[in-house]
This record gives structure tokens, C-alpha cells and sequence, in this order.
């Protein structure tokens, strides 16, 4: 493992610890996604072990009635821990060290973390004898710069039901090294050398010192063979770079009987006395290969998890956009009809107020317009009302009715819609938001299959027509809920007082009429051309008008009416309302395109202002809440996986 000790490696695997369970949290990934043994590996096995000052723990490991705790007690010196007796009478990790270690900083709490439990110093050996936290105790005949740990048996109980199997994971779990005991009726005991071995293999592969009690009779060579049978069931066919040593503890009945300690001889030439190959442990060279294998794991879950996370992503976006389409197709439905009338008349007021002194002067004189508003007197009966001064903004009654018929309509769908457990939109390809949610859609499938996907399914039509449905995300279930348990008749209510808000002429409308006025003053001018304009829509036009609402990449063609394109809504940026008007047989061409350049620009103002009213009022009763929680999530979880995904190359260097 190179580099395991800078601070680089340091600094990226605490921001991936952090960024990691918070991406989770963010997404709601709950089970899909299980970080706590993830972060516990990092907390108890790699953080600490970064730094070259933080002591090499060494865990003395076996079956029942192997001699584990009559070694502990030879090491330290002391007899500390029960020996001899019942097997399996230890059930409490016991943890020894020089003082010098206990004493440092925030020691006791990292070394411990692991564990899940606080600790507390040995004060009884019966205490060893029940269950409970770690006990601890100093003395210094442990190696400088080591911990040294007793546990308990692990092949105490029945198959499946080990009784001590659990507290023993947590302590191979912490150790750098460890010192595994055995005797002549369990060295091929696969069930104990199966448990160590798989712990290895899920939380790294850390090296081995060997010690066989044995019968005084056995020679050297027979204990080497059955130390390395142990080894292969422990490593497998490279078990002899695990082993740091084989050590014999011949029977002794005195040993036996607590009368003296045991003695470790080494079988191999190569083998250092037992107390100086311990002495002569160093964690800064052993501990590269070991952080190499644990940090490989770590980062390939960390890998897993973001990939999950990036998919969870997909998924909210996914919902987000279909929720929006259908949002934006709410709106337009509660749209469908334009106040023409109402519109062109404070148009055509704003327009006279705006003429020239000497104009107004000959208008009153009836130099101006009297032949207009003799004919559009004879041909409706009321021009005189629509084009004098003092005219009315306000709306006919039947445009309210329909208005409010037609909020109601729509709010109640989209209230179902949004509160539902799936959403479910119709769209065309032509519509520019769909290709991205088609690429999205793309990436879930790649991910999860089409079993766990949204559903897609594409009409034979030319327009490319296809209907998605899409869960909600878990992000957004309690705003959902939120939704759901809301008064809605008030909600209803509420969006209805705001009816005169979508209906009346605003102070921005009012603007922009002005600014229409002026512009096509500066085009037009004054002429009879504009006065012959004006008498014509004032005779055509009826109260309300139609709306039809079309995508297309160009200009539409083809269709009868005015032709406005619109600010998009939620991506869908190349929308156009089609405004029906009676047909203009007979009408000019020239007078037809003066039509629709006066009553083009006046649908777009409106049509563009009362679209963003209307979704303001959605958004403000009922999907707003749900938006913004997505929204919310989407950003906060981009950035953290770009930053996953940095933290993750910058520790994978370390294992290259």
C-alpha cells in the first residue's frame, strides 16, 4: 500500500466517511443501502491505523480449552484472566497495554469504538466470566507500543449458536496480528479455521503467529506439519507469507494447574524467541499490506453504494421532470380560453390615449374614426362602446365562470396526481424536456434492470407519442403525506380567491400592453391602414377565444388562427398557443398580417403572465413542497457524489 500514512489519504477517507452516509440520508437510500458496518471499518480499523504512533493490536484467538488465557496470563506476567476449568467460562474481551499507551489522547474511546461499548478497568476476574463491555487493565510486560488481547472461546455452544462468536468478530475485527492457539484435537477442526477464515477475508488479511500445545512426545517437524495444515485452512495456498511465526507450548501439569506460566519455544530456524518477535512487530511495515486489503474493501463498497446513490438520483430526477410535465400540462389545461375582447379593448385604449395632440383633436371633432364607427355601429351595434374612451377592464362573468370551471377541473387532478404513489405523464418526442428524461431513463434500466424500472411504453403515432410512470421517490414522501393530510376544500378555496389574479388586468400587463402600443407605433404609424385594423378585429373577434396549446420546433404552420410562441414551462420551451379567430374571408392579406401582429404580441403577454400565475398558485398549494424537497436533494446530491467520487480516486492510489 503505498502513501498509507499521508495526510492526503487521511484527509479523503474522513470526507468520504462523512459524505458517504450523508448522500444516503439525502436520498432516503435506507436499507438499500446498510453504511454502518461500512463506517464502523473505517472509525475502529482504518483511521486510527493511519497514524504510525497508534500502537499494534494483537488478539489472541482459539478454540475452547486451547490455552488462550494461560498464554495471556505468560505475557503479562499475571494471572489475569481464568484459566483451566470449563471451556468457554471467559465471556469478556480482555484488553492489556503499558500505561504509557492507556494515557493517550482520546486512546481509549478510538481503540474501543469498534466494540460498539464503552469500556471500564478489570477490578474482579469474575467479572471476565459474564457478559458485558471490554474490561482493560495495564502492565507493563506488554510489548512497548502494543495491545494485547484475550478472548473469549468461539466454539463454545452448538453449531449456529456459538455463544461468544459475536464479542470474538469485534476483536478480530480491531487486531493488526494475530496469535492464534490450537492443540492436537482441534489443528483440523475446519469449523474454527472456517470462522477465522472468513473474518479474514471480510475485514482484511492480517498475519498469523502459530501456537500448538502439544504433547512433549511430538517432534518439530510433526508440529510444523500440523501449524501449516492450520495455515492453509486459514490462508489458503499462500499461507506461508501469512505466517510470522510457529510456536510449540509443550503440556506441563504445572502450567496446567497455575503453578507457573507457559513457555513458547519456536520449531522453525527462523523463528525469533516469541517475546522478541512481538517486541519486534512494527506496525509501519506491517500494517501497508493490511490497510491495502481493508481499504480495498472499503472502497469498493463506498463504489457500490455511490453507484446505488447515483441510480436513486437518476430515479428523483426522473420523477421530478415527469411531475413537472405534468404540472405544466395542468396549467395549460386550466387555460383554455382567452379574453380576447377584454384584451383588445384595453389595447385599443391604451393605443388612443397614446395618439398625437392634433389626433385626439380631430378625433373629437369626428374627423377620425367617424366612418369606422358608423360601420362598426351598423355591423355590431356596439362599436362606439369598444373604441371611445371609458372603456371597462374588467372580464364578462361567463369568462369567469368558465375560468373557475376550469380551475377546478384541473386543481383536483393535479392534486391526485402529485399525492399519488407513481406519477404518470404523456408526452412527444418533439417536446425538448423529453430526451433528457429519455437518457435518464436509459441510465436506471443499465442499472437496475427492467424488472425494478420505470415503465415506458411508445404509441405507433408519427409524433413520437409515449407514456412514462415513474414511483415516487422516497425523498419526497413527506411532503407527499404533507399533501395528503392537508384541508383541501380550503386549499381549493384558497387557489379560487386568487381567481381575479388570473382574470383581471395586472399593473405588469398593463406594461406590457403599453410597450406592445408603442412598438407597433413606431412600426405602423398613424394611418387609416391601423384605423381600417382596428375596425376589422372589433368585428371578428368574439368575447373569449380558444386556446390551443402545440410543441414544435419551428414555427407551426398550417393552422387556423394566431400563432404565439410562449415562455416555456419546466424545460418545455417550445410551446405556442394557437388562438382561434372566425375566419377573415375576404379580409386583405396585408390587413390579416396587421391582425395578427396586434393580437400575437397581446395572447403572448397575457398567455405567458397568467401560465406563470397559475403555476405559481400549484406550486404554492400543491406541489411546491414536494419540488422543492426534490430540488433540494438533487442539488445537495450532485456535488456529494462528485466529491464521493474524488475521495474514492484519491484513496484507490493508495491501493495501486
Amino acid at each position: 500500500m503505498k502513501y498509507f500514512l499521508e495526510k492526503t489519504l487521511n484527509d479523503a477517507l474522513k470526507k468520504l466517511r462523512q459524505d458517504l452516509p450523508d448522500l444516503a440520508d439525502i436520498l432516503c437510500l435506507g436499507d438499500g443501502v446498510n453504511l454502518t458496518s461500512w463506517t464502523n471499518v473505517i472509525d475502529g480499523k482504518l483511521l486510527p491505523r493511519l497514524s504510525p504512533d497508534f500502537p499494534l493490536m494483537a488478539a489472541i484467538c482459539g478454540g475452547g480449552s486451547s490455552g488462550k488465557s494461560t498464554l495471556f496470563n505468560s505475557l503479562v506476567g499475571d494471572r489475569l484472566s481464568p484459566a483451566g476449568g470449563n471451556a468457554g467460562i471467559n465471556r469478556r474481551i480482555l484488553v492489556s497495554a503499558p500505561g504509557e499507551i492507556f494515557r493517550q489522547k482520546e486512546f481509549l474511546s478510538t481503540l474501543f469504538e469498534p466494540f460498539g461499548s464503552a469500556s471500564k478497568p478489570l477490578k474482579n476476574k469474575k467479572e471476565l466470566t459474564e457478559p458485558g463491555c471490554p474490561l482493560y487493565i495495564l502492565n507493563s510486560n506488554v510489548p512497548r507500543n502494543m495491545v494485547l488481547m484475550d478472548t473469549p472461546d468461539f466454539d463454545t455452544g452448538a453449531q449456529g449458536g456459538y455463544v461468544n462468536r459475536d464479542v470474538v468478530r469485534q476483536a478480530l475485527g480491531t487486531s493488526d496480528i494475530l496469535i492464534y492457539v490450537f492443540t492436537n484435537s482441534n489443528y483440523n477442526n475446519r469449523d474454527n479455521t472456517d470462522f477465522i477464515s472468513e473474518m479474514l477475508t471480510g475485514i482484511g488479511m492480517r498475519k498469523c503467529f502459530l501456537v500448538y500445545r502439544v504433547y512433549a512426545g511430538f517432534d518439530n517437524e510433526e508440529v510444523i506439519r500440523h501449524a501449516m495444515t492450520v495455515a492453509r485452512n486459514l490462508y489458503g495456498n499462500d499461507a506461508e507469507k501469512y505466517v510470522l511465526g510457529i510456536y510449540r507450548s509443550d503440556e506441563d501439569n504445572a502450567v496446567a494447574a497455575g503453578e507457573r506460566f507457559a513457555e513458547l519455544k519456536p520449531v522453525r530456524d527462523q523463528d525469533l524467541p516469541f517475546t522478541e518477535a512481538l517486541k519486534r512487530m512494527d506496525p509501519r511495515k506491517l500494517r501497508p499490506e493490511l490497510l491495502s486489503s481493508i481499504l480495498k474493501g472499503t472502497l469498493e463498497t463506498a463504489e457500490k453504494a455511490r453507484i446505488r446513490a447515483n441510480t436513486s438520483l437518476d430515479e428523483l430526477r426522473l420523477y421530478l421532470d415527469a411531475l413537472k410535465a405534468v404540472q405544466s400540462q395542468c396549467v395549460r389545461e386550466a387555460l383554455p380560453h382567452f379574453p380576447l375582447d377584454m384584451v383588445l379593448k384595453r389595447f385599443i385604449e391604451i393605443w388612443l390615449s397614446t395618439d398625437p395632440p392634433h389626433i385626439r383633436v380631430m378625433r373629437q371633432t369626428g374627423n377620425i374614426f367617424s366612418q369606422p364607427i358608423k360601420m362598426f355601429t351598423s355591423a355590431a351595434g356596439r362599436a362606439k362602446d369598444k373604441i371611445l374612451p371609458g372603456m371597462s377592464k374588467k372580464p364578462s362573468e361567463d369568462f369567469k365562470d368558465k375560468v373557475e370551471a376550469d380551475l377546478i377541473t384541473v386543481v383536483n387532478e393535479m392534486h391526485r396526481r402529485t399525492a399519488g404513489s407513481e406519477v404518470s405523464v404523456s408526452l412527444t418526442l418533439k417536446e425538448p424536456v423529453t430526451s433528457h428524461m429519455i437518457e435518464v431513463f436509459k441510465r436506471i434500466i443499465a442499472s437496475k434492470g427492467v424488472k425494478d424500472a420505470p415503465y415506458i411504453d411508445f404509441s405507433d403515432d408519427k409524433e413520437g407519442t409515449f407514456t412514462l410512470w415513474v414511483s415516487a421517490h422516497p425523498v419526497v414522501f413527506q411532503e407527499q403525506e404533507t399533501l395528503r393530510n392537508k384541508d383541501w376544500e380550503m386549499a381549493i378555496q384558497s387557489i379560487l380567491s386568487h381567481k381575479d389574479v388570473i382574470i383581471d388586468m395586472s399593473e405588469n400587463m398593463e406594461n406590457d400592453l403599453s410597450n406592445i402600443v408603442n412598438h407597433l407605433r413606431d412600426e405602423m404609424g398613424v394611418t387609416d391602414r391601423v384605423r381600417q385594423t382596428f375596425s376589422a378585429l372589433l368585428n371578428v373577434i368574439p368575447a373569449t377565444a380558444a386556446v390551443t396549446y402545440i410543441f414544435s420546433t419551428g414555427d407551426p404552420v398550417g393552422a387556423a388562427g394566431i400563432k404565439v410562441k410562449l415562455a416555456g414551462l419546466f424545460g418545455l420551451h417550445d410551446l405556442y398557443a394557437l388562438i382561434a379567430i372566425p375566419a377573415t374571408t375576404g379580409m386583405k392579406r396585408a390587413d390579416q398580417k396587421q391582425i395578427e401582429a396586434i393580437l400575437g404580441p397581446l395572447a403572448k403577454q397575457w398567455l405567458d403572465e397568467k401560465l406563470r400565475t397559475v403555476q405559481g398558485l400549484f406550486e404554492k398549494e400543491i406541489t411546491g413542497g414536494i419540488i422543492r424537497a426534490a430540488q433540494e436533494a438533487i442539488s445537495a446530491s450532485d456535488q456529494l457524489i462528485k466529491d464521493i467520487e474524488n475521495s474514492i480516486n484519491v484513496c484507490g492510489k493508495a491501493v495501486k
